[in-house]
């Protein structure tokens, strides 16, 4: 066995800093959550080329002490801490000591910081975790701290960096999180020299929402508020017919910290159990608060996953305040009394005006002719007969007038041809019958062996579709919209539909920027209803946004997707023909398993029927 040794420094440094520093993003919600920290009224962050060559970050925060600078990027430094009691009840994002140290060990580092009070401040840089000369330098109060060729000295990093766009997309959604989870605070993104997002740092959590996520999010949103004891909740959800195609909208907040949790999750969804259609996920910013000595953040390096010390008490405090904001929703208002008309008055003078606005707004009167003023009146003497005159007695002016009435002949029939004679070969005997369908999703039909089979006709003509899909020689059809259609997107999501822009056209998906995090949708596949294309292409845009640069992959998730939409969906009305054609495909074997590698069918045999019913 090789002696065991201890690693140098600045090789420890680099493992250190590949627990904490992942990619651009890391950086900047470290530095930011820093910033807060510090109390911070205004941020600004800036990145070049998806932040791997320039990334700045300026606060007006305390600032940082000159004579603290070098200490400042040293390991397990920090001023959030003090003793290990102080681990059980964490009140700040930052508390490591770890992450200017990581930050400085793989890329070049300019920090200026002013503290309050001060006439002047100080500069310090830092290139691969070493440290220069302390210099004074003017600069407004607070930090401003400059990363510059992140990665420089590790190459092998370099190689699992994405694009620039998937970057930068990963760095506005750290920022756009921090804006929701610190309203108080404003935050200003300027992505390669343009402003990408600004929130007005109001203290009012709906305002951050509608800068961060847009109008169209923030206005379709039902207040929640509740509390639990130790439990709080309080934010914005969606309304159940405003949800959206997958689950990137949904922001959860534990006492100001971003998390992902699938409890909340859970709690969240279940709230909306029989509200919303099936395959659509709630949105929501919800800020959870419950005392520091209630949750460990201190599970994960990224402090984005932690753990409570009574799930139940939480779970429930989501589950019921969401609950009562959608039945408060629900919940009819009180019916308004009727408006009491005033009293017509039948003698009024009225203008030409008034006179032709009242008679459009009355319903016409339909009368019957009055003979004494001079209308018309038939009195038939003979019942009328086709071909054959009629007499027919007209008053007018009280006298009366005979008249003789000839009905015009009606049009001669030509005969109807007789039909051919067909010969109507027997319908081949098929080795199954279908008994019926049960629950507007399964089929049930019986084979020559006895055998019961259960069929899911979603399952089944999913694969169909499937493969005649990745099977066509052809493209899709597309069609296009009368209206295009404006889908917004979350930033990751958003950032990989415009990155493979061409690879949706090939599809039939016709797309371009709208800016903003939302995309225009001129065209779409034929097999696709237009209500389906916004939930379609927000399922392409995650697996886009999940399956990378891989283009068999990612053709495979968009048919995927398409088959999906365009098949048969469980609970709609199914004619006797399709269901045939389904089984006939099913029983020949050319369908097993849906595109997702469920089973399509299962068998029950005549054993197993009867041992169910104790017969066997």
């Amino acid at each position: 066995m090789p002696a065991i040794k201890q690693l140098p420094s600045h090789v420890a440094d680099l493992i250190a800093a590949g627990e904490v520093v992942e990619r651009p993003a890391s950086v900047v919600k470290e530095l930011l959550e820093n910033a807060i920290d510090a109390g911070a009224s205004a941020i600004v962050a800036e990145i070049a080329h998806g932040g791997m060559t320039y990334l700045r970050i300026t606060d007006n925060g305390c600032g940082i002490a000159p004579e603290d600078l070098p200490t400042a990027f040293l390991r397990h430094a920090t001023s959030k801490l003090r003793t290990a009691e102080d681990l059980n009840a964490i009140g700040t994002l930052g508390f490591r000591g770890e992450a200017l140290a990581a930050i400085s060990a793989v890329s070049r580092v300019d920090v200026l910081s002013c503290v309050s009070g001060a006439d002047s401040g100080a500069s310090l840089h830092l290139e691969g975790g070493v440290a220069g000369e302390v210099r004074p330098a003017g600069c407004p109060r607070g930090t401003t701290i400059v990363v510059r060729d992140l990665f420089y000295n590790t190459p092998a990093r370099m190689k699992f960096m994405k694009k620039d766009t998937a970057e930068g997309a990963a760095v506005s959604g750290i920022v756009t999180h921090l804006a929701l989870s610190h309203p108080d605070v404003s935050f200003r993104l300027l992505r390669d020299g343009a402003e990408v997002l600004h929130t007005p740092g109001d203290g009012t959590l709906q305002s951050a929402i509608y800068a961060a996520m847009g109008r169209d999010f923030a206005r379709g949103l039902l207040i929640v508020h509740g509390a639990s004891d130790p439990v709080a909740v309080d934010g914005f959800v969606s309304q159940p017919l405003q949800c959206h195609g997958t689950r990137g909208k949904q922001v959860f907040f534990v006492n100001g910290r971003l998390v992902k949790s699938q409890l909340l999750t859970a709690a969240l969804e279940e709230a909306y159990r029989n509200r919303m259609m099936k395959g659509k996920f709630p949105g929501c910013v919800l800020h959870v608060t419950l005392p520091p000595d209630q949750v460990d953040v201190n599970v994960h390096p990224a402090k984005t996953v932690v753990k409570f010390a009574a799930d139940k008490p939480v779970f429930d405090a989501v589950y019921y305040t969401v609950l009562d904001a959608l039945d408060a929703q629900d919940r009819p208002a009180s019916p308004a009394a009727p408006p009491q008309e005033a009293p017509r008055d039948f003698f009024r003078t009225m203008t030409a005006r008034e006179y032709r606005a009242a008679a459009q707004e009355a319903p016409r009167a339909k009368t019957a002719p009055n003979p004494a003023a001079g209308g018309v009146q038939l009195r038939m003497h003979d019942v009328a007969v086709p071909h054959k005159p009629f007499t027919a007695e007209v008053m007018r002016g009280g006298q009366p007038v005979t008249y003789q009435i000839t009905p015009p002949a009606p049009p001669v029939k030509a005969p109807r041809p007789q039909p051919e004679q067909q010969t109507i070969e027997p319908e081949q005997v098929k080795p199954w019958r279908i008994v019926g369908e049960v629950l507007k999703t399964y089929i049930v039909c019986e084979d020559e062996n006895q055998t019961v089979w259960l069929i899911d006709k979603h399952a089944a003509h999913e694969r169909i579709r499937f493969d005649a899909l990745r099977a066509a020689a052809t493209p899709p059809m597309a069609q296009s919209l009368l209206t295009p259609l404006a889908v917004d997107l979350a930033e990751a999501e958003y950032d990989a539909v415009l990155e493979h822009l061409p690879l949706l056209e090939s599809f039939a998906f016709s797309c371009e920027d709208f800016g903003g995090g939302t995309v225009l949708v001129r065209r779409i596949p034929a097999d696709i209803r237009p209500e389906d294309a916004p939930a379609a292409l927000e399922e392409l845009a995650e697996k886009l946004a999940l399956g990378g640069a891989d283009p068999e992959g990612a053709r495979d998730a968009l048919l995927h997707t398409m088959a999906c939409k365009s098949a048969i969906k469980a609970g709609m009305d199914t004619s006797p023909a399709e269901l045939a054609a389904l089984v006939a495909q099913v029983q020949s074997g050319a369908v097993a398993y849906c595109p997702h590698g469920r089973p399509v069918k299962y068998a029950l045999s005549r054993y197993d029927i009867e041992k169910m019913f104790k017969r066997a």
